[in-house]
């Protein structure tokens, strides 16, 4: 029996690749609904903007639940996901002034453009199916950018 933690195994064998599009998920320590609150969600929404703007990753589609994060996002620069994504963690954590995030995330790459939007509508939906609002746009942090303009 390996007696890693478990957030130690969902690194092992991880490979990413810039250009491709990874569906990713992180949870707050202890599951903790840490995003109840506006400042600390808005803290990681402009944390994923920042990352945006420096040409990081392509955020395809998010959504900040009270006590993870899901996002649908392509590497773009230099960092692997695991790189990309403990610089995101950290980085929020900063700017919250606290910790936030739980070791380790879990992710899938995506293939083709119908898993693609399948996986946004997936992501964006979870507030509605986790009873927090009844629409989709009810609810305070979520992005996709297939929105109409």
């Amino acid at each position: 029996m390996n007696d890693l933690p478990s957030s130690h195994r969902l690194r092992k064998g991880r490979h990413s690749q810039t250009g491709v599009t990874y569906m990713v998920t992180t949870t707050t320590i202890g599951r903790a609904p840490i995003f109840r609150d506006l400042t600390a969600a808005r803290c990681v929404v402009r944390t994923l903007a920042a990352a945006v703007e420096r040409g990081e990753l392509e955020l395809l589609a998010y959504v900040l639940m009270p006590d993870h994060l899901h996002c649908l996002l392509t590497l773009t620069g230099s960092l692997s996901l695991q790189a990309q994504m403990q610089q995101l963690k950290s980085v929020s954590a900063h700017r919250c002034g606290r910790r936030i995030w739980q070791a380790g995330f879990h992710d899938h790459a995506l293939r083709d453009e119908e898993s693609l939007i399948n996986c946004a509508r997936y992501i964006v939906a979870n507030p509605v199916r986790a009873g927090l609002v009844d629409r989709v746009g009810d609810y305070p942090h979520w992005d996709a950018i297939w929105l109409p303009q």
